[in-house]
């Protein structure tokens, strides 16, 4: 398998999945340029997988189906996605090409997003970002932590493919709230160093993810004692601290 991050819009990544013959698996993208440009002359994609409604997402699919007609796009059932040819939903398992991927259901930053994991990885949108998580743009502070605590549960070496390029305003916002975490300290300093060489800082593992991402440690003691500092009320499960960590990540500036 050959697994790329594209870079598209302002700090988007749309993610190439290629088998040995060279077809892509195509995931979010929010742009066509960068993919046809990646595709180039080569043979047609698999399939366009999509992980929810937002247009920085789906933007590229009509000039892609354009470029490929018939090519499949998978993507949830949401009708503000109006050209999917294929809709899934939670516990399904697909095929695309000679590659297989679990469905999940993570409602948080919109009420159908879903992610996908197969193959060792996770293609999880707008949910999971290294070192934070979405926006809720559609759902509770308990839907969005149930959904994180799915993704979480999956095994250590996935990688975790995000859909943007958020690490470096991410960390920032962990040391924050956990400057103590050696785990952190050591992703923080390798986020640094990626940035100056101008390299990706991902996909990321996952067992790195739940070492180091707040969002995913609503029941590590010192993230909890952290939001109860900022909220100065007491949070009586790991939903309520995960609410009080979104909201305070909303309002942060470094």
């Amino acid at each position: 398998m050959d697994l790329l991050p594209i870079p598209a819009l302002q700090d988007n990544y749309i993610w190439l999945l290629r088998d040995a013959g060279g077809r892509a698996l195509v995931v979010d993208p929010g742009d066509a340029g960068p993919v046809l440009a990646a595709l180039d002359d080569g043979p047609p994609p698999h399939a366009i997988l999509l992980t929810h409604h937002h247009h920085d997402h789906i933007g590229g699919v009509p000039a892609l189906l354009a470029r490929w007609p018939g090519t499949p796009v998978i993507a949830p059932r949401d009708e503000r996605i109006a050209r999917a040819s294929v809709r899934v939903d939670d516990g399904e398992r697909i095929k695309i090409g000679a590659w297989r991927f679990d469905v999940i259901a993570v409602p948080g930053h919109t009420r159908s997003h879903l992610a996908y994991h197969g193959e060792g990885l996770l293609f999880c949108g707008d949910t999971l970002f290294s070192l934070g998580c979405g926006r809720m743009f559609e759902g509770t502070p308990a839907q969005m932590h149930a959904s994180l605590q799915r993704l979480a549960a999956l095994p250590d070496a996935t990688w975790v493919c995000c859909a943007h390029e958020y690490t470096q305003a991410n960390a920032a916002f962990a040391h924050a709230v956990d400057p103590d975490n050696p785990s952190l300290q050591a992703r923080v300093r390798e986020v640094l160093a990626l940035h100056q060489a101008q390299v990706p800082t991902l996909p990321t593992r996952l067992v790195d993810e739940r070492a180091c991402n707040p969002f995913l440690r609503c029941f590590a003691p010192s993230v909890r004692a952290a939001a109860q500092h900022q909220t100065r009320q007491p949070l009586l499960d790991d939903s309520m601290v995960f609410g009080a960590l979104r909201a305070w990540k909303d309002g942060f500036r470094a």
